[in-house]
This record gives C-alpha cells, structure tokens and sequence, in this order.
C-alpha cells in the first residue's frame, strides 16, 4: 500500500487517488489514467492462489493467465495464453529495462527458457505476478538476486491501445 500511495495511485486513507498524479488533459492524461487503472486492477488480486493452468479468480491463476486476465478486464487487449507468446504478441513494443513503466509486462527466465514467467511492472522496480505453486498473486521487487539476474525482456502496450479501453458492443 506504501507503494501505491507513494505512486499517488490511493490516498492515505486507502481510497483511490481523484486522478493521476498533476492531471494532465488530452492523450497524456488519458494514457495515465489507464495504465493507473490497469495497475490497481492488478492489485486488486493479490492474496489470489496460483494454480497452474489457471485463468480466473476462482480457480487461481499462473502468471500467463493473471496477465491476461488483468488486462483483458482492465484495457479490453487480449493477450495470447502463455508468456512466451505474450513476449511476441504482435502490435507490443519490445522496451529497455531502465525505460519501464507502471503497466509495462516483464519477462523473466525461470524454466531455463526466455519467456517462461510474466509478471506486470507497476514502478519503483516492483512488479506483481503469480509467482509458483503453493504460493499467491503478490508484489516483488525485480532487484532482488533472483529476479535480476533471471530478467530477459519487458513490452509495452501501445499508447493508442490504452487511451481506448475496449467498449462492449452494443
């Protein structure tokens, strides 16, 4: 919650923030919000229990299935199922490390393969995941020995994509 109000993203008394920090009007702003909304979404599971294979709340989610899930409810972008293919997906930006921001996927090495584990980037170095088996849906700092060393790419949605979340069709 410490990082969430320090981001400005809730207020200290638990609530959610008005708007983003300096509201900003037009694209800018728009793009902000999202990725604030996108990001809160995501909070919003922590605690959730890993089950591999898994896609809903209900039955717990892997990392693929939580980041597709989040953003599929949160922008309206579905993502492909696995990590690896979420790393290729066509229309994401491949970014560096030290250009991430909150919202942004981040893919890391854990099976001995690039692309095997996925994670969303929600600033000041953390990112929040379904980490393993027997654990929940929870917040990491990417700096830590593990992950730092196991970390081999990150992709952005792109701008326009999150200015237009996904309307229902009539």
């Amino acid at each position: 919650m410490q990082l969430l109000q320090e981001r400005g993203l809730i207020q200290a008394n638990g609530g959610v923030a008005a708007s983003p920090p300096a509201a900003e009007p037009g694209l800018l702003g728009q793009v902000r919000e999202t990725t604030t909304d996108l990001v809160m979404a995501a909070m919003n599971f922590i605690g959730v229990r890993y089950r591999r294979g898994g896609t809903t709340v209900e039955s717990g989610f892997d990392c693929s299935g939580f980041t597709r899930y989040v953003f599929e409810n949160s922008i309206g972008l579905v993502l492909p199922r696995r990590a690896d293919e979420q790393a290729h997906a066509p229309g994401l930006f491949t970014i560096a490390k030290d250009e991430l921001k909150p919202g942004d996927l981040v893919f890391f090495n854990t099976l001995r393969r690039t692309f095997s584990h996925v994670g969303i980037y929600v600033g000041d170095g953390k990112f929040i995941h379904a980490p393993r088996s027997g654990s929940e849906v929870r917040v990491e700092d990417m700096r830590v020995a593990y992950w730092a060393k196991r970390f081999n790419g990150a992709r952005r949605v792109p701008q326009a994509s999150l200015a237009e979340p996904a309307r229902p069709a009539p």
